[in-house]
């Protein structure tokens, strides 16, 4: 896998009345260090304010920090909840994750993993939910230092 890399983030909301997906697809850094796989970027949160986002694989979790206009540290555990509050320049909401399954796939130039989890806010279940990561090898550029 390259260093520079291509990641698409897809996330889907299986709501009561109406599903909502949403896709997000930008460049960013790719790194394995100490068994662990780490992507980062920066994800537009709206027209002028951008986050910067570390995501950190491992073969038991995932964890997705995000700092900037949204300001968030989750924690994917199968089989677990955890509870983190998410920040927003218009306040904080308390969300709780139970993550149900984390698929991992690896190949020399693609990668991908698949979460699928329910989402409360404040105590209150909102979704089910499923978030797809697809990162690609941009060609020319090798990870150096992992």
């Amino acid at each position: 896998m390259t260093k520079d890399v291509l990641i698409t983030v897809s996330g889907l909301q299986f709501e009561t009345e109406e599903d909502e997906a949403v896709e997000v697809i930008c460049r960013g850094e790719y790194f394995f260090r100490n068994g662990k796989h780490f992507l980062v970027y920066n994800e537009p949160t709206s027209e002028d304010e951008n986050s910067k986002c570390i995501i950190k694989i491992s073969e038991q979790s995932v964890e997705v920090s995000k700092k900037g206009a949204i300001n968030v540290h989750m924690l994917f555990e199968k089989d677990i909840s955890n509870m983190t509050y998410y920040t927003t320049l218009v306040g904080d909401i308390l969300i709780e994750i139970t993550t149900h399954e984390i698929i991992w796939e690896e190949n020399p130039d693609r990668m991908s993993l698949r979460l699928t989890y329910a989402l409360d806010m404040n105590y209150q279940h909102i979704s089910e939910c499923e978030l797809t990561i697809q990162i690609d090898s941009i060609k020319g550029a090798n990870v150096k230092g992992a």
